[in-house]
């Protein structure tokens, strides 16, 4: 028999948030519009909306409930990181809600829903960067071969406010309050980039030495485009936005800036999706199986679906139009399965909130030694202790560590 329990939840669910609301807003800001386009977007934005409010909830239920647990997710190496996804969820949600919310509940609503989303998720944001990295230099153990892209996921979220605050920019009056927020989320792109680019040659030195490791933390490496795809998206948005703010020669040094950036940075980006995608295909063909690292196929990409529809405005070349286009096509592809997965396999939405009664959920700590296998999965059962079988009298007799026999030669 099933009961609801919420014991499973942990922080890097809110992925499937981000992966969600980037699907509505990369159709809202894609340069090629048709028919029945922003209709679906706002359909997407309805469900990625519901998916943040019934993760949330469950969120603090679970801190509720089982106190201990939600305290364990800070002490394990892997998970702490993924506490950068509960911010970037709610800015991806709330830049969707001015986006393309707006037209089921107004401008002025869906501008103060994004400045309250924004600022919850910005505060987070810059929390989690602070004080995951803080345990991970103080408590975690980290061995030479830990470094995995996940690392990123504390320190991209700054980047995502500086990305989304530039969208409130031309509802902030002209004046100090909009020169000192256009400075904020330049300082925010600043902080996310710089921390990205301490930690990516990490990754890069990690997979030379130790290659790629096991199949189930293969699609994390799509996490890298991450701060890439939406440090491009910021400096496009801010630059197209920062009309009225610091006078028009600032502003054109601004816009061009975004272009020699955002070019610069997007061919990296190709570059790693390109090594990404083939290893990828590499672990597909020996066996990928399902798990929540899925959903790194989606937001990341996503990210690279925004920069280059920024590019394509700022510059109007066909070639950002064409690539923008493709990489949506591929969002979309890659969403959809990720989400039927999720949805319909007993391995994911059923697993979280049906737990066998006669199961018990325990939450152990792993040793980083078999990080590889990720606990950022999802749930899994719990390992049983294995039970020594025994002879006469009760004495243990199976395993290496059973007791050391008596020599013939010294009885007694």
């Amino acid at each position: 028999m099933a009961r609801f329990s919420i014991a499973t939840v942990t922080p890097n669910w809110f992925a499937s948030v981000m992966g969600t609301g980037i699907v509505a807003n990369a159709a809202a800001t894609l340069p090629v519009q048709l028919p029945g386009q922003r209709q679906a977007a706002v359909a997407v934005w309805l469900l990625a909306s519901a998916m943040l409010v019934f993760f949330l909830t469950a969120t603090v239920l679970h801190w509720v409930r089982h106190p201990a647990a939600a305290r364990a997710h800070h002490a394990d190496p892997v998970m702490a990181h993924f506490y950068g996804a509960p911010p970037m969820a709610l800015l991806t949600v709330g830049a969707g809600t001015l986006l393309v919310g707006r037209d089921l509940v107004g401008l002025e609503a869906a501008v103060v829903i994004h400045a309250v989303l924004w600022s919850l998720g910005t505060v987070a944001g810059l929390v989690s960067a602070v004080a995951v990295p803080y345990l991970a230099f103080t408590r975690h153990q980290n061995p030479a071969d830990a470094a995995f892209a996940g690392w990123l996921m504390p320190v991209v979220a700054p980047m995502v406010s500086a990305a989304t605050g530039a969208l409130l920019l031309p509802h902030i009056a002209p004046g100090e309050a909009r020169e000192t927020m256009l400075l904020a989320c330049y300082a925010m792109f600043g902080l996310s980039l710089i921390a990205s680019l301490v930690i990516l040659p990490q990754l890069w030195s990690r997979l030379m030495h130790h290659q790629v490791g096991a199949n189930r933390m293969v699609p994390t490496l799509w996490i890298a485009l991450g701060p890439l795809g939406q440090s491009v998206t910021a400096v496009s948005l801010l630059a197209a936005n920062a009309g009225g703010t610091f006078g028009p020669v600032l502003e054109r040094g601004l816009v061009y800036f975004a272009v020699v950036f955002g070019v610069s940075v997007l061919g990296f980006a190709l570059l790693w999706a390109a090594i990404a995608a083939a290893v990828t295909v590499r672990a597909a063909v020996h066996g990928l199986p399902f798990s929540l690292t899925w959903w790194s196929f989606t937001f990341p990409v996503g990210t690279c679906v925004t920069a280059t529809a920024g590019l394509a405005a700022h510059t109007g070349l066909t070639a950002f139009v064409v690539l923008s286009v493709l990489l949506f096509a591929g969002l979309v592809v890659a969403w959809v399965i990720v989400a039927v997965r999720t949805a319909g396999d007993g391995f994911g939405w059923r697993r979280l909130v049906t737990v066998p009664a006669a199961e018990p959920v325990r939450l152990t700590v792993e040793p980083a030694a078999a990080v590889a296998e990720a606990r950022i999965s999802g749930p899994r059962r719990p390992l049983r202790p294995r039970t020594p079988t025994t002879g006469r009298a009760g004495i243990p007799t199976g395993g290496r560590r059973g007791v050391r026999r008596a020599s013939p030669g010294r009885r007694g």
